[in-house]
């Protein structure tokens, strides 16, 4: 494990917030489990509770946890697309908090692809917030630089990595019916 990933997962377990490369953009992450973190990460944003936020994972089991396994009809073309930039709305299990969810029955989680994403989640035990790394109605970082400019040094640790390759933040679709939200 290099010292910059050993530092990141110590950020993590010890309540903090990371700025990482994802697939296309910085992201933002926390341990989805500490309700403080996570409510700081979205004053940090200035995003509302009720909109709800992205899981991410390096693999689909981990996520089974979180989410109601759709039929396997439905569950082929997510399971297809993953690992992947591909981020699907799947209904939560009941437990999951309203900070993870929002006000949604449904969850949003991710199998990245990303090889950094993935160490992340592999070296965490589990899925991470995953969230673009901006202040709400602001273009989403797509460099460290552009993560100071909007966040200083309120972000516990910053990652420096490539990105992905994507010119979008990932799309994300209905695991239900397959629609586009964001495209």
């Amino acid at each position: 494990m290099t010292y910059r990933l050993h530092q990141a997962l110590h950020v993590l377990r010890a309540g903090g917030i990371i700025a990482y490369p994802t697939e296309a953009v910085y992201g933002l992450g926390c341990d989805p489990l500490d309700d403080q973190a996570v409510a700081r990460l979205l004053t940090l944003k200035q995003r509302p509770e009720h909109k709800g936020l992205i899981l991410v994972c390096d693999r689909f089991a981990p996520l089974l946890d979180w989410i109601e396994p759709l039929s396997d009809s439905q569950m082929a073309p997510i399971l297809a697309s993953w690992p992947g930039p591909h981020t699907w709305l799947l209904p939560a299990q009941s437990w999951v908090p309203r900070w993870v969810r929002g006000e949604h029955a449904s969850l949003a989680v991710r199998v990245s692809a990303h090889p950094l994403v993935a160490e992340l989640c592999r070296g965490f035990g589990g899925p991470l917030i995953s969230t673009s790394a901006n202040i709400s109605a602001l273009p989403p970082a797509r460099s460290p630089s552009q993560v100071r400019l909007q966040f200083g040094q309120r972000i516990d640790y910053l990652f420096s990595a490539p990105l992905g390759g994507l010119a979008r933040p990932t799309p994300i679709r209905d695991g239900r019916s397959g629609r586009v939200l964001r495209g």
